[in-house]
């Protein structure tokens, strides 16, 4: 038993660390691309934004999810 709870937070970390270190390489590419685009056409700057905005927004949905379900594994782990 002692196994098992430690290979699930073991695997929790693992999740967590690739997660968050995906989510930071996104939205540094992603902030690259917008600096470029509002550098080239200034005059599109809210679109852009906005539209940038919106992908922020639907990553950190994402990662409460990821959240939501490591919370399942820690408390309620079906393999014990």
């Amino acid at each position: 038993m002692d196994l098992i709870l430690s290979q699930t937070i073991q695997a929790i970390g693992v999740m967590l660390g690739l997660a968050f270190l995906g989510v930071g390489i996104g939205l540094g590419i992603l902030g690259s691309k917008v600096a470029e685009a509002v550098g080239r056409n200034p005059e599109t700057k809210s679109d852009v934004i906005q539209s940038v905005m919106v992908v922020a927004v639907a990553l950190t949905v994402l990662l409460l999810l990821l959240f939501a379900f490591v919370f399942i594994l820690l408390f309620f782990n079906p393999l014990v």
